[in-house]
């Protein structure tokens, strides 16, 4: 909850989901929609390091569809999450191992009058059993919302919320056979029975479309027993930082022609002014887009971008790993501003921690 109250406060597309409701069952048989799951991250996004507490929280109905390009209605999303069961292992009150099943969402309100053109706000409140398990998770995940909402397969986004929760881990890896499987992308018992469909429909279509949007590229292994295939590992590895530039750009391009570009069957062009706003003196004095990597030491007047390379760069020496990034960017180096910028070092000291692990 301080992570994510911290990265609200700082602003941008970076907000934490706790781990414990990313690694959350769904009861056999139902899942979220990818609409749902997109509005319960703009909630999570929206409620901070405040969605422990027992309080409404409120969010612009614009905001909403302006993720979902308005053709969506947010009254099926918010009853699909109300009547959606979620389940997690507990204890009875004998002490005997059981399942508790509850809700994520307990009430909610919609604005339907909506006058002068004002497009209204939702409300709605966590259930005492969500607040409980958000502010008992002890790991998170950090997500982009571009990302999140740029994803078109439902089983594409739970793939990238375990990823982001594994990248920094020791071992950044998930394992499990078929039902684990199921239950973590939320894959319904009769669909794609057979493990090639399951490949073609679910498992390379999420690789497609997290190796375009997300900070991380995603590998698997099958693990067979004679030629049935019993168990999957999911490997995550954090992109270099050119890829992560390449990211950026894909995020802050428009939707239309996405596909295309993922095929490689277009010619790439880049829209916009950049997917990541650069934090406040993020860089140096000078402004956002004029700003790039300093030549010394970041302990002195680089606040923002010291405490990237501590958060991410798993406790080696900040200053060790910017002179691996000005080897590695070499004449590039120049030419990053901003947002582009910060993504590329956040980037690089992911990938210097993943490849050397801790001091």
């Amino acid at each position: 909850m301080r992570v994510a109250a911290a990265l609200k406060a700082k602003g941008g597309d970076e907000f934490a989901k706790p781990g414990s409701i990313i690694e959350i069952k769904f009861v056999k048989g139902e899942s979220l929609s990818l609409t749902a799951s997109r509005l319960l991250a703009l909630m999570i996004l929206t409620a901070g390091g405040d969605a422990w507490e027992d309080r409404p929280h409120r969010i612009r109905k614009a905001d909403i569809r302006r993720g979902h390009k308005g053709n969506e209605r947010i009254t099926d999303m918010l009853q699909e999450l109300h009547r959606t069961l979620f389940a997690v292992d507990d204890k009875s009150w004998r002490g005997k191992k059981a399942t508790l099943l509850f809700s994520l969402i307990s009430r909610s309100k919609e604005e339907t009058d909506e006058e002068g053109g004002e497009t209204g706000w939702i409300e709605w409140e966590f259930t005492p059993d969500a607040r409980k398990l958000i502010q008992a998770s002890e790991t998170y995940a950090v997500l982009n919302r571009q990302a999140v909402l740029g994803f078109r397969s439902n089983y594409a986004l739970k793939l990238y919320e375990l990823g982001a929760l594994r990248l920094h881990r020791r071992q950044a890896t998930w394992r499990g056979d078929m039902q684990a499987l199921r239950a973590a992308l939320g894959i319904p018992p009769d669909v794609y029975t057979d493990f090639a469909q399951l490949r073609r429909k679910v498992l390379e279509k999420a690789k497609s479309e997290i190796d375009q949007l997300a900070h991380f590229r995603v590998e698997w292994r099958e693990i067979r027993q004679g030629r049935t295939v019993t168990e999957i590992e999911f490997r995550f590895e954090p992109k270099s930082a050119p890829e992560v530039l390449e990211t950026v750009d894909e995020l802050d391009r428009h939707s239309a022609g996405r596909q295309a570009r993922r095929d490689g069957a277009v010619e790439s062009v880049t829209v916009g002014q950049g997917a990541i706003p650069a934090p406040r003196g993020a860089v140096s004095a000078k402004k956002p887009s004029e700003a790039t990597f300093p030549v010394g030491t970041l302990r002195f007047g680089h606040d923002d971008l010291l405490e990237i390379g501590r958060r991410h760069g798993g406790g080696w020496d900040v200053d060790l790993i910017a002179n691996g990034f000005r080897e590695h960017m070499g004449e590039r180096l120049e030419k990053l501003r901003g947002a582009k910028l910060i993504a590329a070092w956040k980037g690089f000291c992911e990938g210097w921690f993943n490849r050397r692990g801790r001091p």
